[in-house]
């Protein structure tokens, strides 16, 4: 049967959005309602709550990089799907805003409903609905959700203010202890840091529950369109091994899946916990995460590093797992940590400096040549990257940026994290 769908947007960031998708999501499932969520944009860490509130696999939806097929192939399912937008509705990528979450909505067809931060704000919130819901008509704003209120009385003003406009409000979510989540450097502490997440999450879908009208919000939800053959991407070896825990976590659920599908295995191991790869693996990937907060655990972990030394295969690192081929990486308080050496790498966050983009990539050569579309969001400062070049690469608005990454023999990798290959 065909699944149901709808997107939770919001006028701008910080408005609470994981906070209430993470809600909703596990309120219904305690319904015993079949849910599921996705993620607008190139986020690693928020689709894993989904997951931890859901009980199913979460992608992420990215109307910048990927195309109409693989976003109705990755939307495609049972159930009800809640896809929670990234920063503003029509906020994306310069100049025109492409990749915004009112492109998914456009590209599949699926309503919007507003959740407004309502804090410090009474009838104005009349006007701001009404502009978005008003901006352009290939987006349905269906309904509203008031957020972080401060009384019965500031929720009956606000619900009055937007009467007028003839749009439902779905739900006013009080201000209410318990209900945030810590953050860091790349957004939220990830779902695998906490111990009391079940317990957190329960809480949250009870306090969601209280305050949104379940039923009303999921009869807004639309057919999901029917999925087109998606893109498949070639796996860079038949049996690959992928570092996977706290400081090796920011791998894209559908590259894992595409490998799968061209019958590839994947063989999770953790360097944190001085695990080896695969004896037979044929190639290692060490995605993105956060090295830079387990860096003595890793220079510790000698059985890993003895291993990746060693290793005949292929090796690829990306992002975070490209700072851990480096020789060494400086943490924030000034202390140098020896990663694996296998790259004339040094990475320091002594002083830290934003590369937050997306990334036109092209590789003649490495495991993944050809045309990419990439994105790029760390806080690292290159002290020293001496070697060949790995991507050539031009930003979002087609401005040529210098080389990426690095290339030496069979280890490879860069900052960049590969989304889609390109036609």
């Amino acid at each position: 049967m065909t699944g149901r769908g709808l997107i939770l947007a919001a006028p701008g960031s910080a408005s609470g959005k994981t906070t209430l998708t993470l809600g909703l999501l596990r309120a219904y499932r305690n319904r015993h309602v079949a849910v599921r969520g996705a993620k607008s944009g190139p986020d690693y860490i928020d689709p894993r709550f989904h997951e931890a509130a859901s009980g199913r696999v979460s992608p992420n939806l990215d109307a910048w990089a990927m195309g109409a097929d693989r976003l109705g192939a990755l939307a495609a399912g049972d159930g009800l799907l809640l896809i929670e937008g990234a920063m503003g509705l029509f906020d994306g990528a310069p100049p025109a805003g492409r990749g915004a979450t009112a492109d998914l909505a456009r590209l599949l067809g699926l309503p919007v409903v507003l959740v407004v931060d309502a804090s410090h704000m009474a009838q104005s919130v009349a006007p701001l609905v009404a502009g978005f819901a008003g901006h352009d008509p290939k987006v349905a704003v269906a309904g509203v959700i008031l957020n972080k209120l401060g009384s019965d009385r500031h929720e009956r003003m606000l619900r009055a203010a937007l009467a007028p406009t003839g749009l439902p409000v779905l739900g006013a979510l009080h201000r209410r202890p318990g209900l945030d989540h810590p953050s860091r450097h790349l957004g939220l502490v990830q779902a695998g840091e906490r111990d009391d997440l079940d317990v957190w999450l329960d809480h949250v879908a009870g306090e969601v529950a209280a305050a949104v009208d379940l039923d009303t919000l999921a009869a807004l939800a639309a057919p999901l369109p029917a999925p087109g053959a998606p893109p498949r991407l070639a796996p860079p070896g038949q049996r690959i091994a992928v570092a996977a825990d706290r400081a090796f976590a920011f791998a894209y659920p559908h590259i894992l899946a595409d490998w799968r599908a061209a019958g590839a295995s994947v063989h999770p191991f953790s360097p944190l916990a001085d695990e080896t790869p695969a004896r037979e693996a044929d190639f290692i990937f060490l995605p993105g995460g956060y090295p830079e907060l387990h860096a003595g655990t890793l220079a510790a972990a000698t059985r890993f590093k003895a291993a990746l030394r060693a290793a005949t295969c292929p090796v690829y690192g990306e992002c975070g797992g490209y700072m851990v081929l480096g020789e060494g990486l400086v943490v924030a308080d000034g202390t140098r940590h020896e990663m694996l050496g296998l790259l004339r790498l040094e990475t320091s966050f002594a002083r830290r400096r934003l590369h937050l983009g997306y990334r036109h990539a092209s590789a003649t050569t490495g495991p993944f040549p050809g045309d990419w579309a990439a994105h790029e969001f760390h806080y690292a400062t290159t002290l020293k990257a001496s070697g060949t070049p790995l991507f050539a690469a031009q930003d979002a608005e087609g401005a040529a940026l210098p080389d990426q990454g690095l290339i030496d023999g069979r280890v490879s990798g860069s900052f960049l994290h590969l989304i889609e290959r390109l036609p």
